[in-house]
This record gives structure tokens, sequence and C-alpha cells, in this order.
């Protein structure tokens, strides 16, 4: 038989009650606690005709068992790489390291822990959006040159904490004042730049003065900020120019390849000239070398030529013109012929002979003696020659 049947047991066989009991009163419960509270404390219980004040003994455990747990609550771990503060009523008591630290619980001392190997930065003059595309921003972008152009500059900072202390109490938000002092700071140094000095060949020169004048500002407000690098991202002309400022840049491309053709053709020219300048100069030293020892040497000669004179002046007299008669009659069309060993007139072709002695090379000149004592050529005659010989005696016999 089940025990919600009739006739059944109407015990429950759970939890062991009756199912006719009503459910316990709610003002007996709340009596109950409250005896048992009082019997804590000391107090007697409801309906005690002399009940007694609270135990000291049980008022001074719970003091003891709060007062440690207060205390437990004032233990911190700092990680590696950060540093903890600890503020007394909101003033600077010390530095913890690394560890397990404990510091007298709040409302007494607080704990703020600041990452000082964290590396931060800040942009300015664009928003990187993420890893999304730069974007300008042209407040803090658009810088006046010292030619007064207007370029975009886009500059990124990293930074990190060197002084936990000085970081936390000395500037209100380090980081906005960072950024402030940065744009100060590289206005100033594109004001103090030529357009093209920022845009080309300055960029390390002035990414290296801004680095140096932001770390000097930041260190004169005791900042504890070290700036660990200064990236220049992006210079360039304004959107609205940029048409004409790459047309600028071709024409000084073509200007500086224009120069370089030229340094070309003098590299070229000129030392071809320095060359033949040198040889002019080396054949004009070498005939006035030659022309004076020529001078030299007929001076000398004439010189000799005196003395053998002195001694005998018949002799020169006659080598002289012997000489002189060689170098006139040696550059003369002259044909000697011995006629004296000969009776015949013979025929000869002196037109053919004295052209074909012009045309020949000219051999060394010979001495005039040996011209007159050579033989006269021996000319073969022919027999028509020699007919027209016959006949020209047979006419003069007559």
């Amino acid at each position: 038989m089940s025990w919600n049947e009739p006739g059944g047991d109407k015990k429950d066989p759970w939890s062991g009650r009756n199912e006719k009991d009503n459910p316990p009163d709610l003002d007996e419960v709340i009596r109950s606690l409250q005896d048992k509270l009082g019997g804590i404390f000391g107090g007697g219980k409801r309906g005690d005709s002399s009940p007694s004040g609270p135990s000291m003994q049980s008022i001074g455990f719970l003091a003891a068992g709060a007062l440690a747990l207060w205390g437990l609550s004032g233990l911190y771990t700092v990680d590696e790489g950060t540093r903890g503060i600890v503020t007394r009523f909101g003033a600077y008591v010390a530095t913890t390291q690394p560890g397990l630290n404990w510091h007298i619980p709040s409302p007494i001392e607080q704990v703020q822990v600041i990452n000082v190997e964290q590396q931060r930065f800040i942009e300015v003059g664009y928003r990187s959006g993420g890893g999304q595309a730069m974007g300008s921003v042209p407040k803090e972008a658009m810088m006046l040159t010292k030619d007064e152009n207007i370029v975009d500059v886009r500059l990124a900072v990293q930074y990190q904490v060197k002084d936990a202390k000085d970081y936390a109490f000395n500037v209100l938000d380090p980081a906005s004042t960072l950024k402030q002092v940065t744009e100060s700071v590289q206005r100033g140094v594109i004001g103090r730049s030529d357009m093209d000095f920022v845009l080309t060949e300055g960029r390390s020169e002035i990414v290296a003065a801004i680095k140096t004048e932001i770390q000097s500002v930041m260190d004169a407000y005791k900042t504890g900020i070290l700036i660990t690098s200064v990236n220049l991202q992006d210079a360039q002309p304004p959107e609205q120019v940029q048409g004409s400022f790459e047309d600028a840049i071709k024409a000084r491309e073509d200007k500086q390849r224009l120069i370089n053709e030229a340094e070309a053709y003098s590299n070229d020219v000129v030392p071809k000239a320095r060359g033949a300048a040198s040889r002019i100069v080396q054949e004009s030293e070498a005939y006035k070398e030659r022309v004076i020892a020529q001078a030299n040497g007929d001076v000398s000669r004439f010189s000799q030529l005196l003395t053998e004179y002195k001694k005998a002046p018949a002799v020169t007299k006659q080598r002289m013109y012997i000489e002189a008669m060689e170098q006139v009659l040696g550059k003369s069309n002259n044909v000697l012929v011995d006629v004296k060993s000969g009776g015949s007139i013979m025929y000869l072709p002196l037109e053919k002979l004295v052209t074909k002695g012009a045309d020949d090379v000219a051999p060394a000149p010979t001495p005039v003696h040996e011209q007159v004592t050579a033989p006269a050529p021996q000319v073969k005659e022919s027999r028509n020659d020699i007919r027209a010989s016959s006949r020209e005696r047979d006419v003069r016999g007559r």
C-alpha cells in the first residue's frame, strides 16, 4: 500500500514528516535564532528575569578576527616589469619592487601598479584606426616650413615609464602632455627647415632633433617618461598641390640628369683637350730645344770655319765655293755631257731625262767635282740615228 493511499501511513518516506503536520511557525523560528545569538554574547534566554550583558571575551575574539582579516587584505603582488606606488591618504610613501608586498590596508594606504616596461605610443597628425588605413588629421599634420610652404607631417612616438613616482604624481595626464609637447616641438623643428630638406634628405636629422627636444622638455616637466623612438611615418605636400609638386620633382630629376650628362661629357672632353694642350706644349719645347741646338751648332761650325780660314784662306775659300755650288746645283735638273771624248753628235731626249729625273725620288746629292768627272752616259744609237748622222756628215763634206 502506498504511503499516501487511504488507510496507509501518512508519513513522508523521504523527510519522515507526517503529511498532516502543519509547517513551522515563522515567529517561532525567529525567537529560536534570537535565543542562540543571546547565548553567544552571554545574554539570558527570553523570559529570564535577570539578563546579563555580552561577554568581553567574545567581543575580543570577534575584534581580533576582524583585525586579522583587515590586515591580510593589505597583501599584494607586484608582477615583473611593474612597480607599486604606495600612497597614505593620497600622499606618496614608497615604490615597491616586483614580488609579494604588504601595505596598510585601505582606507589608510592604497597601491597603484604601473607597468614600466610596456611600450606605449602616441600618433600625431594621423590615426591608424586599429590596423586600418591611416587617416590624416589636418589640424595636427599641417605645418609651415622655413620657406613658407605647407607640408603634411605624420609622426609616431614610442615611449615607456622610467620613473613610476614622477609618472604617477607630477603630471595629471602624461600621454596628453606628451602629445602636446610632441606637436609643439615638431612644429618648431619643421619651421626651422626648408620644404625640400624635410621631404628629401633631412628626414633622419629632423627625427633626431625632435626626439632630443621632446626628451628635454619631458625631463624638465619631470614626467618620468623615456622616449624610445620617433618615427616619421610620412611627409608630403598637401593633397591640393600634389600634382604640381610631382611636376616639380620631375623637373628637378630632369635637371639632375642633364647635369650628370654634362659632367660626363666634360669628363670626356676636358682630358682630351688637356692632353692635346700638353702635347702642343711639349712639341713647342722640343722645337725650341731643336732650334737652340741648331743655332748653337751653326755658331760652333762658323767658329771652327773661321779658325780654319785664318790658317789657310785660299783653301778654305775654294772649299766654301765648292760646297755652295754643291748645294745650289744639287737642287737643279742639270745634265752634264762629256763631249771631248766623242766626235759624233748624239741626239739625247733631254726633256724626257729631266722629266724622269723629276718624277723619281731624288737621291742624295753628290759633290760637284764628282759630277764634273763622271763619265757621260752611254746611249745606244739606233739604225735611224746612225743613218741620220751619216747623211749629215755627207752634207757637210759637200
